[in-house]
């Protein structure tokens, strides 16, 4: 514990790269590694390095707490011992991070009450799949305050100030009570390259590995079991879509942009049924025999 009682958990979580995989060509030799490849989430290392500013300028002791399988997040935690981090935590568990972001951030919230904070940071967007739900929901669901997206912070009289992007590109400085969420903006803060000491160091450090049983909570309080949304049955795209030939330049506008968005499906030709209403119905009937919609029945 540090003089003034300031802890920082950071979050971090596994991403899919998005840029194509290695290729390395030479001597007719060509390397590839299968698949795309897996790294901790940018932003998310962004956030460790204000925690690590924290810890150089205030004495705060950080945390860093990697949420999920996979071994790119023990060598994340490795990373973020070597970068300056005090404490490590790996939080996995047979179905633990499946579900919907509500499922996800009931865990989470469960790991926060845990370590009991005064900041918890994560990036603000995972670097393959955009906005991450989780952390905001994990603070509504503790009733601490989450601000996002976190350009800097200063921390001061027991409070966090923070810069935070606003619309246009504007800045907001919001004050925000101990303990609280930030969620810090990619960009916002390069970080720093681990010393060779540092890295010898973090190979023999230890990482606390957490499961349903450190956390507390049943199975069915975590995972699919916790989801609000259920997945639905797949339908498969429309098979063979007709081809949309260019449209005509001497078309009207209206006809052009018609021809343009209809996505190569064409409207069906309907039949209209003329007569009396008792005509009407004994012709809809025939149809419904015909398609095998109304077995046994008689008109």
């Amino acid at each position: 514990m540090t003089a003034d009682g300031l802890s920082v958990v950071v979050l971090l979580r596994e991403v899919l790269d998005p840029r194509p995989p290695v290729r390395l060509a030479g001597g007719g030799v060509m390397v590839r590694e299968p698949g795309p490849r897996r790294l901790v989430n940018p932003a998310d290392l962004e956030a460790l390095e204000e925690g690590l500013v924290l810890a150089g300028e205030r004495g705060a002791r950080v945390t860093a707490a990697a949420v999920g399988p996979g071994r790119c997040l023990d060598d994340g935690l490795r990373l973020a011992l070597a970068m300056g981090a005090h404490r490590a935590v790996r939080v996995d568990g047979p179905g633990l991070w499946e579900g919907d972001a509500a499922a996800r951030a009931r865990a989470l919230a469960r790991v926060v009450e845990i370590l009991s904070p005064s900041i918890v940071l994560a990036g603000a967007r995972l670097l393959d799949r955009g906005d991450e739900p989780a952390p905001a929901l994990a603070a509504a669901g503790l009733g601490l305050p989450c601000c996002a997206p976190v350009v800097s912070i200063r921390v001061a009289d027991g409070q966090v100030t923070a810069t935070r992007k606003a619309d246009r590109g504007a800045r907001e400085v919001v004050s925000l009570p101990l303990p609280c969420v930030l969620l810090i903006e990619g960009g916002a803060r390069e970080p720093r390259y681990p010393d060779m000491d540092g890295v010898l160091g973090a190979l023999g450090a230890p990482v606390e590995t957490w499961g349903l049983p450190e956390l507390g909570l049943p199975e069915r309080a975590v995972g699919e079991y916790a989801a609000l949304l259920r997945p639905e049955r797949l339908v498969h795209p429309r098979p063979d879509p007709t081809p949309v030939p260019t449209p005509d330049p001497e078309a009207p506008a209206f006809e052009r942009i018609r021809a343009l968005l209809s996505g190569g499906i064409r409207a069906r030709a309907g039949r209209v049924h003329e007569g009396t209403p008792e005509e009407v119905a004994e012709g809809l009937l025939r149809i419904l025999e015909e398609e095998g919609l109304l077995q046994g029945a008689s008109s």
